[in-house]
């Protein structure tokens, strides 16, 4: 993580990995048998790049089942209509995903697919969410509009959207044309935005509301030197939104650069138990409040590269999970994914 001023705003920057660095860290994959649905990951040039060949070759080791692209503006149309040129980034996806599935039977490369479309157009989005489902081969399942501000810092490569989006009225305009095409949707907010989330949720009940990276808990800014004052407002919050039936949570992206881990910064990449322990505090709590049949894992990668190589992040993950009985695991790192996005049975094989 690097911290630069600009503007008068904190730049969080997320670090890119180098590979020597990231060699330091390789780890056999822990429980090889386990299937893995990967709920979170992107195709991008930031980063330092990040396509389908990458993908598979990272998750070599640990039984990879399939995976869900989010969204990070990734090859947009360059013309035509401002508003349709989102649709680009699914017609990449698909294409690569296609070509990817096509060389392997190991793993479902993009087997849904999170774009983007700008609610706040109100009404005239439903054009858009049409376009995308059009352009997804069977596999468009919902939109994520980040909601990620905060007044003090920046980060990411995605535009700052503005405050208290989830609350605007063009926003939820659009937002009410997710339910007419089957969408779920993408929440990506820090903690302080959680109540924004929670009414968006109850204001709509019947959408399905996936919060990512477990709710955005701040590390950095005003929190980086007290996180007991970020978990105390967390946590209540978490609860709440449990307490939403349409609901779930994703378990990781905490190799995102505002959670203010400093694992960047070492000069070896950390192990998977340092992971664990360090990332126990936020993945606990939303485990303990939402039960295992609505959270999932992910790996954020390439984001979360950053910290450690794929595999050691996969394994942090299943050591938080040791403690979990055998069926509760697969909803963890499978089952709950599949179903909230609609994916299908472990049997089948990569969409061609």
């Amino acid at each position: 993580m690097a911290v630069t001023h600009d503007a008068g705003l904190l730049q969080v920057e997320q670090r890119r990995p180098d590979p020597e660095w990231l060699a330091r860290g390789l780890e056999a994959a822990l429980e090889p048998e386990l299937p893995v649905l990967d709920a979170h990951h992107h195709f991008s040039e930031h980063w330092g790049g990040y396509l389908p060949q990458d993908l598979l070759a990272d998750g070599q080791g640990h039984d990879i089942r399939a995976t869900v692209y989010v969204q990070c503006g990734w090859h947009y149309r360059s013309d035509g209509p401002e508003a349709l040129r989102p649709v680009g980034e699914t017609e990449a996806v698909v294409a690569c995903s296609r070509q990817a599935n096509a060389g392997q039977d190991r793993t479902r490369v993009a087997a849904a697919i999170v774009g983007y479309a700008d609610l706040r157009l109100g009404e005239a989005a439903d054009a858009v969410l049409a376009a995308q489902v059009a352009a997804g081969d069977g596999r468009f399942r919902g939109i994520r509009n980040s909601g990620a501000f905060d007044p003090e810092f920046r980060h990411g490569v995605l535009a700052r959207p503005m405050e208290h989006l989830y609350a605007d009225a063009a926003f939820r305009a659009g937002y009410a044309c997710l339910a007419r095409h089957g969408l779920s949707f993408d929440a990506w907010v820090y903690h302080p935005q959680l109540r924004d989330v929670l009414e968006l949720a109850q204001a709509f009940p019947d959408t399905p509301l996936i919060l990512d990276h477990v709710g955005g808990l701040l590390g950095v800014a005003r929190y980086r030197d007290d996180p007991r004052m970020a978990q105390a407002e967390w946590l209540p919050w978490i609860r709440r939104l449990a307490e939403c039936p349409n609901v779930s949570v994703k378990l990781g992206g905490l190799g995102t650069a505002v959670f203010g881990f400093d694992f960047s910064e070492r000069a070896r990449p950390p192990s998977s138990q340092e992971l664990a322990e360090a990332w126990r505090p936020a993945i606990e709590p939303v485990i303990e409040s939402f039960g295992a049949g609505r959270c999932f894992f992910e790996s954020n990668f390439p984001v979360d590269r950053s910290v450690a190589p794929y595999g050691v992040v996969w394994n942090a993950l299943k050591r938080l999970a040791a403690g979990a009985s055998a069926d509760d695991k697969r909803l963890l790192f499978h089952d709950t994914a599949s179903r909230v996005y609609r994916i299908g049975s472990l049997a089948e094989a990569p969409a061609k």
